[in-house]
């Protein structure tokens, strides 16, 4: 059986599925709810949705594709995007998510974490870090969908966060997003050291080595793939797979 979580990461662009290279680049995936019963034919255990707009204008989840996709669905969901108040995180765990992915609003009420994890739990909340390296600075964190760079020191804002109430993290290098080249192995090890919940790596996944890797190198709990999921190969055209399980059992128990 295989213990550690894979999860598709799906981006949503208005009512369409969307990928992106390094948070850039769009190309069309799809409809939501096609390609959640694909998942559901493939046996998933888990998925996650990204409304990529929402924050940068300030808008409401779109609650009709929502509801949709949740009707669907036979996994459990969570979902990132416009989620700014626990009457909001109410309303999507009455839907039927089980988890909400929270980055922006972050730096404008970090209490929304305590609010929600008080109420449903830690584990109902996940934070997303989203991050590029510099040159001379090391790790910048930036929010508003990788539009807005944060003044904060990444290993303190994590640890920050998981004392407020964050049941997981969901950590991104954006110059690796959508590249295939695998994730930042010291990035990721970094954060999986310096906090006790559970890290879910995203970004760069290429192959079933890159998930390997950001399990036993970089001591990640959880891998989000977006590319390996949506597109046949690297270059290739849009395909909703999932990875061999039986190879994933074989590198990952």
């Amino acid at each position: 059986m295989l213990r550690t979580r894979i999860i598709p990461c799906l981006l949503l662009k208005e009512n369409s599925l969307v990928k992106t290279v390094e948070f850039d680049k769009l190309t069309y995936v799809g409809d939501p709810l096609n390609t959640c019963r694909i998942f559901n034919e493939l046996e998933v255990d888990e998925m996650m949705i990204l409304d990529i707009t929402s924050s940068i204008g300030n808008k409401e989840p779109n609650y009709q594709v929502l509801e949709s996709l949740v009707s669907e669905c036979f996994m459990p969901l969570s979902y990132g995007g416009g989620v700014t108040s626990l009457k909001t995180a109410e309303r999507l765990f009455r839907m039927g998510f089980e988890k909400v992915v929270l980055n922006s609003i972050l730096f404008k009420n970090p209490k929304i974490v305590s609010d929600i994890a008080n109420v449903f739990g830690n584990q109902s909340v996940i934070v997303s870090i989203d991050v590029r390296k510099s040159i001379f600075r090391g790790y910048e964190v930036y929010s508003h969908s990788g539009t807005k760079k944060q003044k904060v020191n990444i290993k303190e804002w994590t640890k920050y966060l998981e004392e407020i109430g964050a049941g997981e993290i969901l950590l991104t290098n954006i110059d690796r997003e959508g590249s295939w080249k695998g994730f930042d192995l010291s990035l990721v090890k970094s954060i999986s050291d310096s906090v006790r919940i559970p890290v879910i790596a995203h970004g760069g996944a290429g192959n079933i080595k890159h998930i390997e890797d950001a399990v036993k190198v970089g001591k990640a709990s959880a891998v989000g793939l977006g590319s390996m999921v949506t597109f046949q190969s690297e270059g290739m055209g849009v395909l909703v797979n999932f990875p061999d399980k039986k190879k994933l059992v074989s590198k990952l128990v």
